[in-house]
């Protein structure tokens, strides 16, 4: 593997600006079918101006400037202005809601807020304080907020390149939030640079390919992986407008470079058998003279006939489901990695990749299992510490510098790592026994009628799961004709899963329930993870009667 310099990310920017002016870097839709592409020379001059203004404040030298907004070009120019004078940036979910907004910008001690292209503005505009300044990115909602084009129409760009300490503190990424309060994990420009680098110099990514820009930038694996890699390998970034136009947007991008989660990648999957019948996809797959054309049909309907990596993060992806997209041709490589060190921790190689398994440490990554399971990491990418928390710092570090992760693991043979869930997830059943409840749910999931699951059963004396079945089913709940449809095939899940666990793990009922899970109401975390105590103690009240009815499969009223 080729091995990353000491180059930070202000200085690869500044070496795009002056090697590729006039390539294209971005192209962010505009509403209507129209885009708008900014080229490598126009995006550090917006960049620079908006720099000027930022230095003409006169803020304590790395102030903390947040930024409110749905991916977007302005968001990495943003960046880029608020690092070149001198600042760090504090980037915010869009999704959130307006205590959590103002949580966090108290907490950070921001000093000034971008706002950007948002959907959900009037519920988060309440938590922005009134005293404190704002911006307005040129996507963002109507306000009386000044505007980023009227300020950097009024500044001269900087001159120079400033290029900051490695040390200094070049970004906050606050946690999503699915164990309590957002934590606020700090990185310099050492700890992003060498992960950033290393991303595009293994992948052998250049400036010829081209990335779809949708999961939140907010969260560190789109901000580490597509936005600080970009600054060194140069790909061409578009990004979303809307989620009624993602297929549009994709088709536009024709991406060689896609990643994505679980949930997304398992949608992907439902979409096609929508269109084509799983048996009838599968005897066709199996035929030499039209697997190619059917192949090439199913990825140029989703928009991913060009991609040449094929990426996925966050969660495991159920083995059965990157079995089936490697029956197209597409094999998605995954990795492993938290906002503690930068996502960068883990990835499968071509040579080592298994279902189930989230690969093998990058070479200058060190890690071990400790006596209790946890999986524990030294990487160049492991954060400076949580903001404001010293102790919180210090506790999750053993006393020769490897993180704590909270998550458990094991190593095969060939050293890929299986995640096996989260240290703090673990529950005993009334039986005395621990469950992990994580390689449960992957079973669940990889289900094509299941979108979600949880599984729980804290003092009972068997485990349960919840599940939310995907969109198109749903509608459809209340039918006592699809209940009585669904219910063998869920009775057949519930047995396969049975046969695949230990006798303390299995599962004594299914409950469905009609509930939508989403981040609006606070089930899943920004990164689509479930919030495994709000599930829980949403349904609880349920459980003393699921558990006397003695079904393999509940129907929530």
């Amino acid at each position: 593997m080729a091995v990353a310099t000491d180059k930070l990310m202000l200085d690869a920017a500044y070496e795009r600006e002056k090697n590729d002016p006039d390539r294209v870097y971005m192209t962010q839709p505009v509403g209507g079918g129209r885009t708008v592409d900014y080229t490598w020379a126009e995006t550090m001059n917006q960049a620079r101006r908006m720099a000027a203004y930022l230095r003409s404040l006169d803020l304590p030298a790395n102030s903390h400037i947040a930024l409110i907004s749905k991916n977007c070009a302005h968001f990495v120019m943003c960046d880029l202005a608020i690092w070149m004078a001198g600042h760090a940036t504090v980037a915010l979910y869009p999704t959130l809601n307006a205590e959590t907004v103002a949580y966090i910008l108290d907490h950070s001690d921001s000093r000034l807020v971008f706002i950007g292209k948002l959907d959900d503005w009037e519920d988060m505009r309440e938590g922005i304080p009134a005293e404190l300044p704002k911006i307005a990115l040129p996507l963002a909602p109507e306000t009386d907020f000044p505007t980023w084009d009227d300020i950097i129409a009024s500044q001269e760009p900087i001159p120079d390149n400033p290029s900051p300490d490695p040390e200094q503190t070049a970004l906050i990424c606050y946690t999503s939030g699915s164990t309590g309060r957002p934590k606020g994990v700090m990185h310099s420009h050492r700890s992003a640079a060498i992960p950033a680098q290393n991303f595009g110099l293994e992948l052998k990514i250049t400036p010829e390919d081209r990335v779809l820009s949708y999961l939140p930038l907010a969260h560190v694996m789109e901000r580490a992986t597509v936005e600080c890699a970009s600054f060194y390998n140069g790909l061409h970034i578009y990004f979303a407008d809307r989620l009624d136009t993602f297929l549009e947007d994709l088709r536009r991008a024709r991406p060689t470079v896609f990643i994505s989660v679980p949930r997304l990648w398992l949608k992907f999957q439902l979409g096609v058998f929508q269109k084509f019948p799983e048996q009838k996809l599968q005897r066709l797959l199996k035929i030499p003279i039209v697997r190619g054309i059917v192949r090439r049909k199913v990825l140029d309907g989703l928009g991913l006939a060009d991609v040449r990596i094929a990426g996925s993060g966050s969660a495991p992806l159920p083995p059965d489901l990157i079995d089936w997209y490697d029956t197209l041709g597409l094999h998605i490589i995954e990795g492993y990695g938290m906002s503690e060190d930068f996502a960068y921790s883990h990835m499968s190689t071509p040579e080592k990749r298994k279902a189930g398994h989230v690969g093998v440490p990058w070479s200058n990554v060190e890690t071990r299992i400790s006596p209790q399971g946890e999986i524990e990491i030294k990487s160049p990418g492991n954060m400076v510490g949580y903001y404001k928390e010293p102790q919180m710092t210090a506790e999750c570090y053993t006393d020769d510098g490897f993180f704590r992760t909270g998550d458990r693991g094991e190593y095969t043979e060939d050293g890929l790592l299986r995640i096996t869930g989260r240290v703090k997830e673990l529950f005993k059943t009334s039986k005395g026994k621990y469950v992990a409840p994580v390689p449960i749910e992957n079973i669940l999931n990889s289900d094509s009628h299941v979108e979600l699951s949880c599984v729980s059963g804290s003092g009972r004396p068997a485990c349960y799961a919840v599940l939310q079945l995907p969109e198109e089913l749903r509608g459809r709940l209340k039918e006592p004709a699809f209940r009585e449809e669904m219910t063998p095939k869920l009775e057949a899940l519930l047995e396969r899963v049975n046969s695949q666990v230990e006798g303390y793990e299995q599962l004594q009922f299914l409950a469905v329930v009609s509930d939508e899970w989403q981040t609006a109401n606070n089930f899943l975390t920004p990164t689509l993870k479930i919030k495994r105590d709000v599930i829980e103690s949403t349904y609880d009240p349920y459980l003393d009667d699921w558990y006397a009815a003695k079904k393999k499969v509940i129907w929530q009223d």
